[in-house]
């Protein structure tokens, strides 16, 4: 509490403060917003135009809200961002467990405290952060979790069972005067589902038939993923209909902010002498991995595939890219196509086969699909006809390995015997690299983009590749 804040129920009368229910301060707060242009969801990219107009009416019409969506599709951060619409703090009486407000009591324990001290009752002051409570459905959760229950220790301490004192609050009455979030709604068993009617509706609550009703002043918020997605519960149809607006979530529409997203959450900068630079060409291929994932017939789609798939596939790139660093006590990496041969870890358990759960057969996938994205990727840039020559050199020349048991500088003499590639590398590489990094990732870049060309030739059939003890070699 500051300095300037009432600290006593009189003070907060003299102060002019009037209760506002929390659906209008969240109304009141968006408003202001909108009317200064704020951004309403800060790093929230690529909804602009489609989730956040969802919300921000649903706000307007005072609307509870469900966030029904895929998995890795921003529900839950967007919830927890809801509590910048709320005011910075608001007052309570003391000791209260439900933020009772301190003008309107509801609990048994601020009307009493209210009514004994009067003008001199102590009240605190609760923080947005404070006023934001969540809960993971899972199939032990219990209405008294979420509501509430007779305390039994207060009953053994002499307060009579038919008293509102020997009640322990749950969840749901402790959010009174904030938001409640309910992630995954149908993993909420039908009965307990059932035991949230009267909260939406209604605004009320009953523990073990004591006949007290408690007003609460709520916005109540729920995540849940498609109700078709695997074996998984469904919400019974009356306690959606009393959720006044369901905003219906998505997946990146583009690439280029499947890349702008990955490009923000992944963990790319790195704590060693070491400096890691991840090409465009490079993070074009691992989002269309995951944008081809979301299309495969081998992918079970009502599932989807979370974009957490693509930051973990970067991350692990460029931890690869770096562990091939310090083997070789290079300074400056650049990522290329080997490093992206060590994804399946992390792309492992971020899809759900459709119809085979044999074992390998998901790391297969990734790697088909890996394939036909730097095909992709290669095709929108170049045509393998360019690169006649380097195929027909092929013919009677030996092949070239490429891959993490090979030092940065042994390759780049390599491949400046190629031709083409050698003689047009620095171009090739400002083609896939507009904006081309320092001079010290130079030569390091130009090996990363000969082994993009020699893998999509691979892809394309014109250039064989086989396994070797230091990494993949190309040629006929």
């Amino acid at each position: 509490m500051s300095a300037d804040q009432p600290g006593t129920l009189g003070d907060l009368k003299a102060s002019g403060y009037s209760p506002t229910s929390v659906k209008d301060e969240m109304r009141r707060n968006l408003i202001r917003k909108l009317k200064s242009h704020e951004t309403l969801f800060p790093e929230i990219i690529g909804y602009d135009e489609t989730v956040i107009p969802q919300i921000t009416n649903a706000i307007l019409s005072r609307h509870d809200l469900l966030f029904l969506g895929l998995r890795g599709q921003g529900k839950t951060r967007m919830l927890r961002m809801l509590t910048a619409f709320l005011d910075d703090s608001i007052p309570i009486v003391a000791g209260s467990e439900i933020n009772d407000d301190p003008l309107s009591p509801l609990s048994r324990f601020a009307r009493d405290r209210v009514a004994v001290e009067g003008d001199s009752c102590p009240i605190e002051w609760v923080g947005r952060s404070d006023r934001y409570h969540e809960k993971l459905a899972t199939p032990d959760v219990t209405i008294a979790d979420l509501i509430g229950e007779v305390d039994l220790i207060k009953h053994a301490e002499g307060r009579h069972l038919s008293s509102e004192d020997v009640m322990h609050f749950g969840l749901i009455p402790r959010s009174h005067r904030g938001i409640f979030c309910m992630n995954e709604l149908p993993d909420l068993s039908p009965k307990i589902q059932v035991g949230l009617f009267n909260v939406l509706e209604e605004r009320d609550i009953q523990i073990r038939g004591f006949t007290v009703r408690l007003p609460l002043d709520l916005c109540l918020v729920f995540s849940a993923n498609p109700e078709d997605y695997t074996n998984r519960g469904r919400i019974v149809t009356p306690l959606k209909d009393r959720i006044g607006s369901v905003i219906s979530t998505h997946y990146p529409a583009t690439r280029e902010l499947g890349v702008t997203i990955t490009k923000e959450n992944a963990w790319t900068g790195r704590d060693t002498e070491m400096s890691v630079f991840v090409p465009t060409f490079i993070r074009s291929i691992l989002e269309e991995t995951s944008r081809l994932a979301r299309t495969s017939p081998h992918v079970n789609q009502a599932s989807g595939v979370s974009v957490r798939m693509s930051i973990a596939n970067l991350e692990n790139a460029v931890s690869n890219a770096e562990r091939r660093g310090l083997l070789h006590a290079e300074s400056h990496v650049v990522i290329g196509i080997s490093d992206l041969a060590h994804i399946a870890p992390s792309a492992r358990g971020k899809m759900e086969l459709a119809m085979s759960d044999d074992p390998g057969e998901e790391d297969r996938l990734v790697s088909r699909l890996l394939a036909e994205a730097t095909r992709i990727v290669f095709d929108e840039h170049f045509k393998p006809k360019q690169f006649r020559s380097l195929v027909e050199y092929f013919e009677s020349s030996e092949a070239v390995v490429i891959g993490d048991g090979i030092s940065c500088s042994s390759l780049r003499r390599t491949i400046a015997s190629l031709p083409v590639i050698g003689e047009q590398l620095s171009d090739l590489a400002s083609v896939l690299e507009p904006d081309f990094p320092q001079e010290k990732y130079r030569s390091a870049l130009e090996v990363s983009v000969a082994g993009f060309i020699l893998d999509a030739l691979h892809h394309h059939n014109r250039l064989n590749r086989r396994t070797t003890e230091h990494g993949q070699a190309y040629g006929l």
